[in-house]
């Protein structure tokens, strides 16, 4: 299930929501164990749930980015990370990850001994 740190949720300035906004909205998240923050914007809306992860200075690592995994989605749901053709590529932030998962319908995974 899809859901947001509210604690951590931007509550000032051009990128201000508050609680009432639900899932949607921006964050800046202290990853710990990273010693940094992230900043985060989530959102759902038209058969998708969204986080997109950027840092300052460099692109969110694989650790980081499962970190803001677990904050905003249950243990047991699978998210993924898009690759699109060179046609729909669109660059805003040049260290700027996403995830994504789809609330209509199933996602297709490949079998678990494929993945590990």
């Amino acid at each position: 299930m899809f859901h947001v740190p509210h604690a951590w949720r931007v509550r000032a300035g051009p990128m201000a929501s508050d609680d009432l906004a639900g899932n949607n909205g921006a964050f800046i998240v202290p990853l710990l164990e990273a010693g940094c923050m992230a900043n985060i914007i989530a959102s759902n809306g038209e058969g998708w749930e969204h986080v997109s992860v950027s840092m300052p200075y460099r692109a969110p690592t694989w650790e980081e980015m499962n970190m803001v995994k677990d904050m905003f989605w249950d243990i047991d749901d699978c998210v993924v990370q898009y690759h699109p053709p060179k046609v729909d590529y669109v660059n805003l932030h040049p260290y700027c990850l996403h995830m994504w998962r789809p609330t209509v319908e199933v996602m297709p995974r490949p079998p678990k001994w494929m993945v590990g």
